[in-house]
């Protein structure tokens, strides 16, 4: 390997420390504290610390580096990884059968759905477990917790607008100070009580949970608590590459957060009294300030990951069809990935808001944390077994093994977190169901509404065979048609032949296509058709994260022999106005929300980059 390569090696590796392990990283702030709360009824002794971060130690090896470091992160679309690329992977895989397509899909979109309910309960579980401690410096700062935590998360989202760009700089080394703290306070405990090291025998790990009878679940909702986060691995794989990702993990990530467990596990043998905060325990009191304050940065940046994975993410729910358009503002000339969609993040700080003003503390939010995350998990690793089976071909013995044993794993977190439903579980999952329910309603909305359409508009190539042989005006420019059915007639072209009584000199039926992988490339983008004099067929073919731009890919036509000048070129749009009536189709509380989502929705004269000076819109009415 040359010095330039390990030189962008290095730099990649360094920003996944920052972006990538920000979540994971920070759960030594409140994660033993939880397992030895008084819901688990875990006794605080040397057996049952020891046992504890046994499996804690054995969870990160188990779920996090032989799941997502070694087997998930190799499941990648085209370089891009995530639930969404995962999703279309696994549906793509699967074969041309259409129930077993539709069915990952949605199980997909459940999932896709979940991370947005991780997204809210993150930034306010994170920020609030550091700003708590204040409380260990002094007791006067209790009544100040809840207004600065508030005060630092709508800092938080005020500033997205700005971009990460500038921001992202700093993450690496900050974050890598983080750890190598984590390393110091663990190893001076540790020093102090070596008996700690007995946890990496994994007999300890099977004796605790042998030993908790049927409390094993409760404990176990809380011990989740270490591998929250674990799912950027594979969702950031996109922007660092595996290998970056890969040693992140092993040569810090991991070693830091098990000296620091196991650094907590020995304070705890020798005072048990520092359970009422553990982490900031392992501080002295001189430096507990700079501790406190180190904690909020990281956390901060911890949340910042899981804010622009939310924006990616809906970027490509948008691009697949499964939620409506919404602005989206890029942050940087450099990096398309940098988005800022304003909708979604006022909407997250609305529900991070409210997640803490109506849980209080982070002790009571542990209740809602875990069981979104989970349930993503589970489903990570059962979208992996269709694309092993399926997209690998390897035979169904080995693809089983190579998943059974995570899924066994997954579920039994899942149903340790379910015991806390009543606790705050519910909040997540309800919040998951309501974009689940968005996501599906506009989906199928927008399949009924092309359905009629496609009913009520003649086909194509009569029509304008037609109009070809007719003699009537035309004018001498180029228009363009937007359509979504390339095979019928555009509402548009009828509207502009019934009011306008003009034909241009060349008429491009244009159809842009949304493809279930990442990217496709420039060279197979575009595809022009001849149909009948004046009249052409272009279609663009756009990955759900490229950004499609028409007037760009339209300047390109020349290459597959038509000639447009964009400086006389008319855009025509046909805007539907959906009527939602009773009947067939979908329950007519669905057909109000779809209505509702298609009239707020993003113009396509934005989304598509078009020229708002060189577009003609005409409104279509149609009954769902």
């Amino acid at each position: 390997m040359s010095k330039h390569q390990r030189d962008g090696v290095a730099a990649l590796t360094l920003g996944a420390i920052g972006v990538v392990y920000g979540d994971i990283g920070t759960s030594p702030l409140y994660t033993i504290k939880e397992i030895f709360g008084s819901n688990t009824g875990v006794p605080l002794d040397a057996a049952h610390l020891i046992g504890a971060v046994s499996v804690i130690f054995w969870g990160l090896m188990l779920i996090v580096t032989l799941k997502y470091v070694s087997l998930i992160l190799r499941a990648d679309n085209r370089g891009e990884g995530g639930i969404m690329a995962l999703t279309a992977l696994a549906a793509k895989a699967a074969g041309n059968t259409p129930v077993k397509r539709v069915t990952l899909l949605l199980i997909g979109v459940l999932g896709a759905a979940l991370f947005y309910g991780d997204s809210v309960i993150t930034p306010a579980m994170s920020v609030l477990s550091a700003v708590e401690g204040l409380e260990i410096i002094s007791s006067g700062f209790k009544p100040f917790i809840l207004p600065v935590s508030i005060g630092i998360l709508i800092g938080l989202f005020a500033v997205q607008r700005h971009g990460t760009a500038v921001v992202g700089k700093f993450f690496g080394p900050v974050i890598v100070l983080w750890f190598a703290v984590l390393s110091i306070t663990g190893l001076r405990e540790i020093m102090q009580q070596p008996a700690i090291l007995a946890a990496l025998n994994p007999l300890y790990a099977i004796r605790f949970l042998s030993h908790q009878g049927a409390g094993v679940f409760v404990v176990l909702g809380a011990i989740v608590l270490a591998f929250t986060g674990a799912e950027a691995l594979y969702a950031d794989m996109g922007h660092f590459g595996k290998r970056p990702i890969r040693l992140a993990w092993t040569g810090l990530v991991l070693p830091a957060l098990a000296i620091n467990y196991m650094g907590q596990g020995a304070l705890l043998m020798r005072d048990p009294g520092a359970i009422v905060n553990p982490f900031f325990r392992m501080f002295p009191e001189s430096l507990l300030i700079p501790a406190v304050v180190l904690a909020t940065i990281a956390t901060i940046i911890a949340s910042q990951a899981v804010i622009s994975g939310a924006y990616s993410l809906s970027k490509q729910a948008m691009q697949l069809g499964l939620l409506p358009r919404m602005h989206i503002h890029f942050t940087s000339i450099k990096e398309v990935g940098q988005i800022y969609i304003p909708s979604i993040n006022w909407i997250l700080l609305a529900g991070v808001l409210l997640t803490v003003l109506g849980f209080g503390s982070s002790s009571a939010m542990a209740g809602a944390y875990g069981i979104a995350v989970t349930i993503t998990m589970f489903i990570t690793t059962l979208l992996t077994f269709f694309v092993i089976r399926h997209g690998w071909r390897y035979p169904l013995p080995l693809a089983v093994v190579a998943t059974g044993v995570f899924l066994i794993f997954d579920a039994v977190l899942v149903i340790s977190c379910s015991f806390k439903i009543i606790e705050g579980g519910w909040f997540p999952l309800t919040l998951g169901a309501c974009i689940f329910i968005i996501m599906a309603t506009w989906r199928r909305g927008r399949e009924l509404l092309i359905q009629h359409i496609r009913q009520d508009d003649p086909e194509l190539l009569p029509f304008i065979t037609a109009l070809a042989e007719d003699n009537m005006h035309r004018a001498a420019r180029t228009a363009v048609y937007a359509v979504a059915n390339p095979d019928t007639v555009p509402q548009a072209l009828m509207h502009n032949l019934k009011h306008n009584q003009v034909l241009h000199e060349r008429n491009v039926i244009l159809t842009v296509v949304f493809h279930d992988v990442p990217w496709i490339p420039f060279e197979e983008r575009l595809q022009v058709e001849a149909l009948v004099p004046g009249f052409w067929r272009v279609v663009l073919n756009y990955g759900f994260k490229n950004t499609p731009d028409i007037p760009k890919a339209l300047a390109s036509c020349h290459t597959q022999g038509l000639d447009i000048n964009l400086f006389e070129t008319s855009y025509f749009l046909s805007r539907e106005i959906v009527i939602p009536t009773k009947g067939t189709g979908m329950a007519h509380w669905r057909e109000l929300l779809f209505a509702l989502m298609s009239r707020n929705s993003r113009s396509v004269v934005d989304f598509f980059h078009l020229p708002n000076n060189c577009v003609i819109e005409l409104g279509t009415r149609v009954q769902i």
